[in-house]
């Protein structure tokens, strides 16, 4: 008994791999062809492989010609049936697998990728997601890259205009000092000093904007007190707010600690208040205010400038814009505020602007320091 065991096992090992070396072979040769025609391989290997096995242990048992028929009209039709649902299995996944792909063509074309109603396989559900997932990171950064490239041609107009104006009066003043038509020189003298600062200005706030766009801000933090960086700053500024005649006001600034880089920081702050003061009427007020929440120093400017246009302010912050109504100095190229967040982001933190009755408040929002 033993021993018919062993034989019919082995018989049926021999049978089963010798329809699976050809199954590979036609595998191998068909690799190429649909997976309809792979599956179909498939199934006529598993049929084969038993009979196979059926028919060596049939001749090795000496079973009679009508158990040999009925055992192999047992496999004919068990091949049939496998076959059938191999194709028709074969149909699906090859439909699914062409409107996949039909849909990875339109994202290859213009970008878009509407994904198939329904996957086949769970296979090709995941691709179909994946790719999903892949056309809405392309669409975004294609809308970043178009916002980036509107800005870059908004600033270069600007700095185009803002230095041909002053490049052409020092031109007009040189060749009048050249010329001996000027009665008192030193007046010359000391409004070229002025462009020449205006335009060096300029030029630093663009040296600044490319390292923070570039990733190479170093940063140098310190622990250091929120009331000290704000009292500094408003002194920086103050002979500019008596010269508009704005009012500065930091009373609500609590004195808590933060981690930054005084230097930096201390530009945020200026940029963010000379801003204010510029756009603020005569017997206005810019407020300046500090407080600490959970886990976040929230900085604040306020000012009387009259509001944003609501639909202009998610591009505040955007390089070159100044909007209909620049908030930018007139010698400035909508630099200023860029390069607050810009400064603010390498802090790890975020810039944000909104409106409150009769102007504007810009935040920076800081990690606190523990």
């Amino acid at each position: 008994m033993v021993t018919d065991v062993l034989l019919i096992t082995l018989l049926s090992a021999i049978g089963a791999a010798g329809a699976g070396l050809l199954g590979v072979a036609v595998l191998r040769a068909l690799r190429n062809r649909s997976v309809a025609v792979s599956l179909a391989v498939v199934a006529a290997v598993t049929v084969a492989a038993m009979l196979a096995g059926t028919l060596l242990v049939s001749w090795a048992m000496f079973l009679s010609d009508h158990d040999l028929w009925v055992v192999t009209t047992v496999c004919f039709m068990a091949a049939v049936v496998s076959l059938a649902v191999a194709l028709l299995l074969g149909r699906s996944v090859v439909k699914g697998s062409r409107e996949l792909a039909e849909a990875t063509r339109a994202l290859g074309d213009d970008g878009s990728f509407s994904p198939p109603t329904a996957a086949p396989t769970a296979e090709l559900a995941e691709l179909s997601r994946q790719l999903a997932a892949t056309s809405a990171k392309l669409a975004a950064s294609r809308e970043r890259e178009r916002t980036l490239e509107a800005s870059r041609r908004e600033l270069v107009a600007w700095i185009s205009h803002d230095l041909r104006t002053p490049l052409a009066g020092l031109q007009a003043m040189t060749e009048a000092l050249e010329d001996g038509m000027v009665a008192d020189p030193r007046v010359y003298h000391t409004r070229i000093r002025t462009e020449v600062g205006r335009m060096s200005a300029m030029v630093s706030d663009l040296f600044e904007l490319s390292r923070i766009q570039a990733g190479v801000l170093t940063l140098s933090p310190a622990r250091m007190s929120v009331y000290d960086l704000v009292g500094d700053a408003i002194s920086g500024v103050d002979a500019l707010a008596r010269e508009h005649g704005v009012r500065l006001v930091g009373d609500g600034v609590e004195p808590v600690p933060v981690e930054v880089d005084g230097r930096e920081m201390s530009r945020v702050l200026a940029n963010l208040l000379v801003n204010a003061i510029r756009r603020t009427p005569a017997d206005g007020t810019v407020a300046v205010a500090a407080r600490r929440t959970a886990d976040r120093v929230v900085l604040s400017v306020t000012d009387g400038c009259g509001g944003i246009p609501p639909e202009d302010l998610p591009r505040v912050f955007d390089t070159g814009w100044r909007g209909t109504d620049a908030r930018t100095p007139p010698a400035g190229a909508g630099l200023g505020l860029a390069i607050v967040r810009g400064i603010v982001e390498a802090h790890q933190g975020r810039a944000a602007v909104s409106n409150v009755p009769g102007g504007c408040r810009f935040e920076v929002h800081l990690p606190a320091a523990f």
